[in-house]
């Protein structure tokens, strides 16, 4: 299927949608088990968070590895590769009997579902001109928006029906799904003649071009820390609703399935208004309109006013999907020799991005709960440079 000239319609946007949801479904998914794990491996809980910690590690690492790969050999090969490991690594977590087991079996599945996410983007880009190649990254986004949507409970109504063991036994079958899809269904979308014989040392050396390009530099600092937002609201959300707000963990599920909806509706914006605002401007909006978010969040969580905390949340997290699918075409767009290390960069650094405010979140924790409003302002302030550096340096059409 090499040969083969690659589909446009919109099975190809549902398929590469499904393969970008490798990382949040892997990750909500088994959130509500992560008590369960905890007493079933006859371990801390603090032991079982620390695979999620571990995943994004993986992760991240996987798509900084498979980029610069399917820039080299393209893109078929390595997806299959990519998705083969994290089918073995899904079943080694189903049968984990200790904690180290699972935190490697995480660790592999991580690296493996690394290369779905990063070359799903790349392919768009392989198929489509560069601002249509935004409008069906959006698309995309609204498939994966689904995942955080719906994972949590899907995850609950597996603990309750199989155990914790069943929601890997879920990943399995989906992994094993999409390798079955992906090796049918999608050809080779950058030929050998496409790949401008570019050596494997070359396609890794493309990250030091990256990281010294000012405009890149501000595309990864703009759409990386709305999506470290992103994180701080998931590590800091359930001690501040649950536990300060006494809300119950299904509400609580409901409020993050909100701000799933808000994702789906931002790219639904964003791939109506792209072609005729352009990347850039969509940039911009998304950025200023994430800091008044962030602004709103901090003002309200410091007055109790919880309303205005979901509202501000809304608006930060919705963010997330208006930034993301411009920031990386317009990264791809101008390394287009490179997009598979363009996209691997900046879905590594929104992960790893999102580690550190994370981490900021729980080391600032505080009893009113404040601090993951603190690192939400903080990272969007940060976004907002980005976007500022970026109209500095770019170089006009």
């Amino acid at each position: 299927m090499s040969g083969a000239p690659a589909p446009q319609g919109g099975g190809l946007i549902l398929l590469l949608g499904a393969l970008v949801a490798f990382g949040p479904l892997s990750i909500d998914l088994y959130l509500p088990a992560l008590p369960a794990i905890a007493q079933g491996l006859a371990t801390s809980v603090e032991a079982v968070q620390l695979s999620i910690t571990v995943f994004l590690a993986g992760f991240s690492a996987g798509m900084l590895f498979y980029g610069p790969l399917s820039d080299r050999f393209g893109r078929r090969r390595v997806l299959l590769g990519g998705i083969g490991l994290f089918v073995v690594a899904s079943l080694a977590c189903t049968l984990a009997m200790a904690i180290e087991q699972l935190l490697v079996a995480r660790f592999l599945q991580a690296l493996g579902g690394g290369a779905a996410s990063v070359l799903a983007r790349a392919v768009v880009r392989d198929v489509y001109a560069p601002t249509e190649a935004i409008r069906r990254l959006s698309l995309m986004a609204m498939v994966t928006a689904v995942a955080p949507l719906l994972a949590p409970l899907l995850g609950s109504l597996l603990l309750d029906v199989c155990g914790w063991r069943g929601t890997f036994v879920a990943l399995l079958v989906w992994g094993g799904l999409s390798l079955v899809v992906v090796g049918l269904r999608l050809p080779e979308t950058l030929p050998a003649s496409r790949r401008g014989g570019l050596s494997l040392g070359g396609a890794f050396a493309a990250y030091g071009q990256l990281l010294r390009d000012p405009v890149a530099l501000g595309l990864l600092l703009a759409g990386g820390m709305s999506f470290a937002a992103m994180f701080a609201y998931i590590t800091g959300g359930p001690f501040y609703f649950i536990e300060l707000q006494h809300f119950s963990p299904m509400a609580f599920s409901l409020v993050f399935a909100a701000n799933a909806i808000g994702i789906f509706c931002a790219n639904y914006v964003n791939s109506r208004l792209v072609r005729s605002r352009g990347p850039r401007a969509m940039v911009g909006a998304g950025v200023l309109l994430g800091l008044l978010g962030a602004l709103a969040l901090l003002a309200s969580s410091t007055a109790g006013h919880v309303p205005a905390v979901m509202a501000g949340l809304f608006v930060v997290v919705s963010m997330t999907g208006l930034l993301g699918a411009n920031c990386v075409g317009l990264l791809m767009a101008r390394y287009p020799q490179n997009s598979g290390a363009a996209a691997a960069l900046f879905g590594a650094g929104q992960f790893g991005l999102g580690m550190l405010a994370s981490a900021a979140v729980s080391y600032l924790h505080d009893p009113a709960g404040r601090a993951m409003a603190w690192v939400i302002l903080a990272v969007s302030l940060m976004a907002v440079a980005g976007w500022l550096l970026f109209r500095w340096k770019v170089v006009p059409p």
